[in-house]
């Protein structure tokens, strides 16, 4: 029997990937802002799809809410939906900053809060946040980008450990750069030399999904390391 499976950003980049990779053997419900692109991937792959702003708390609450209501629980949450930043500091404005944290931070809370429950309910439950080697160093002219992302490190690790308890898995993975458009849509300058296959990563979390529930990860998840950093 296929395991329920919510994935945030769904409708490109990785996030696409691991819906193509995963819709085969589960049940997959993406969620993005963008209509046009759900009902594309949604028809490709044929799976479900929500229109959702994971920044909005009553909006993320409904989409978790419905997906309950349809399947009698949830068995894994992806978070995957990101935006990207760069230059220094004084240059990014304040709206872009905001921006930046609401989806990279705020999100995420905000969707992993709302999916608890139920996981609790259920006594196990698997919550994979994408996260980046930019949650693990540093970079110049990278700082809020990079700042939103050791957020993540530090969101992943806690709770990891509150909720283990429960029987809850909590994992991070911190991809290098990605052969995606994520930095060019921000205007970045991209150089494809070590990128990652998106394809890589999402077999890792199938991996991921497809394993005994009880089976637990290092402590900082599953890092592929490549040289450059972004």
């Amino acid at each position: 029997m296929g395991k329920v499976i919510l994935i945030s950003g769904g409708s490109e980049g990785l996030g696409k990937e691991i819906t193509k990779i995963l819709s085969c053997n589960h049940s997959v419900t993406i969620l993005s802002t963008s209509r046009e692109k759900l009902e594309a991937v949604a028809g490709e792959f044929q799976c479900a799809f929500e229109v959702c702003d994971v920044t909005n708390h009553d909006n993320v609450d409904a989409c978790v809410s419905g997906a309950i209501q349809k399947h009698q629980r949830i068995d894994v949450l992806i978070n995957n939906a990101g935006v990207h930043i760069a230059g220094p500091l004084e240059t990014n404005s304040f709206e872009d900053i905001k921006r930046v944290v609401d989806v990279n931070v705020i999100g995420p809370m905000i969707l992993t809060r709302a999916v608890i429950p139920q996981m609790k309910s259920q006594g196990e439950g698997t919550i994979i946040n994408i996260i980046s080697q930019a949650g693990l160093y540093g970079k110049a002219e990278r700082s809020v980008y990079h700042a939103t992302k050791f957020a993540m490190t530090g969101f992943t690790k806690s709770l990891e450990m509150e909720l283990s308890p429960f029987g809850i898995r909590v994992i991070g993975i911190y991809p290098g750069h990605m052969r995606t458009k994520f930095f060019e849509k921000a205007g970045g300058q991209v150089d494809w030399e070590n990128a990652i296959e998106p394809a890589e990563v999402a077999k890792l979390v199938e991996y991921i999904v497809n394993s005994d529930p009880k089976t637990t990860f290092p402590e900082l998840g599953i890092k592929f390391i490549k040289d450059k950093i972004f």
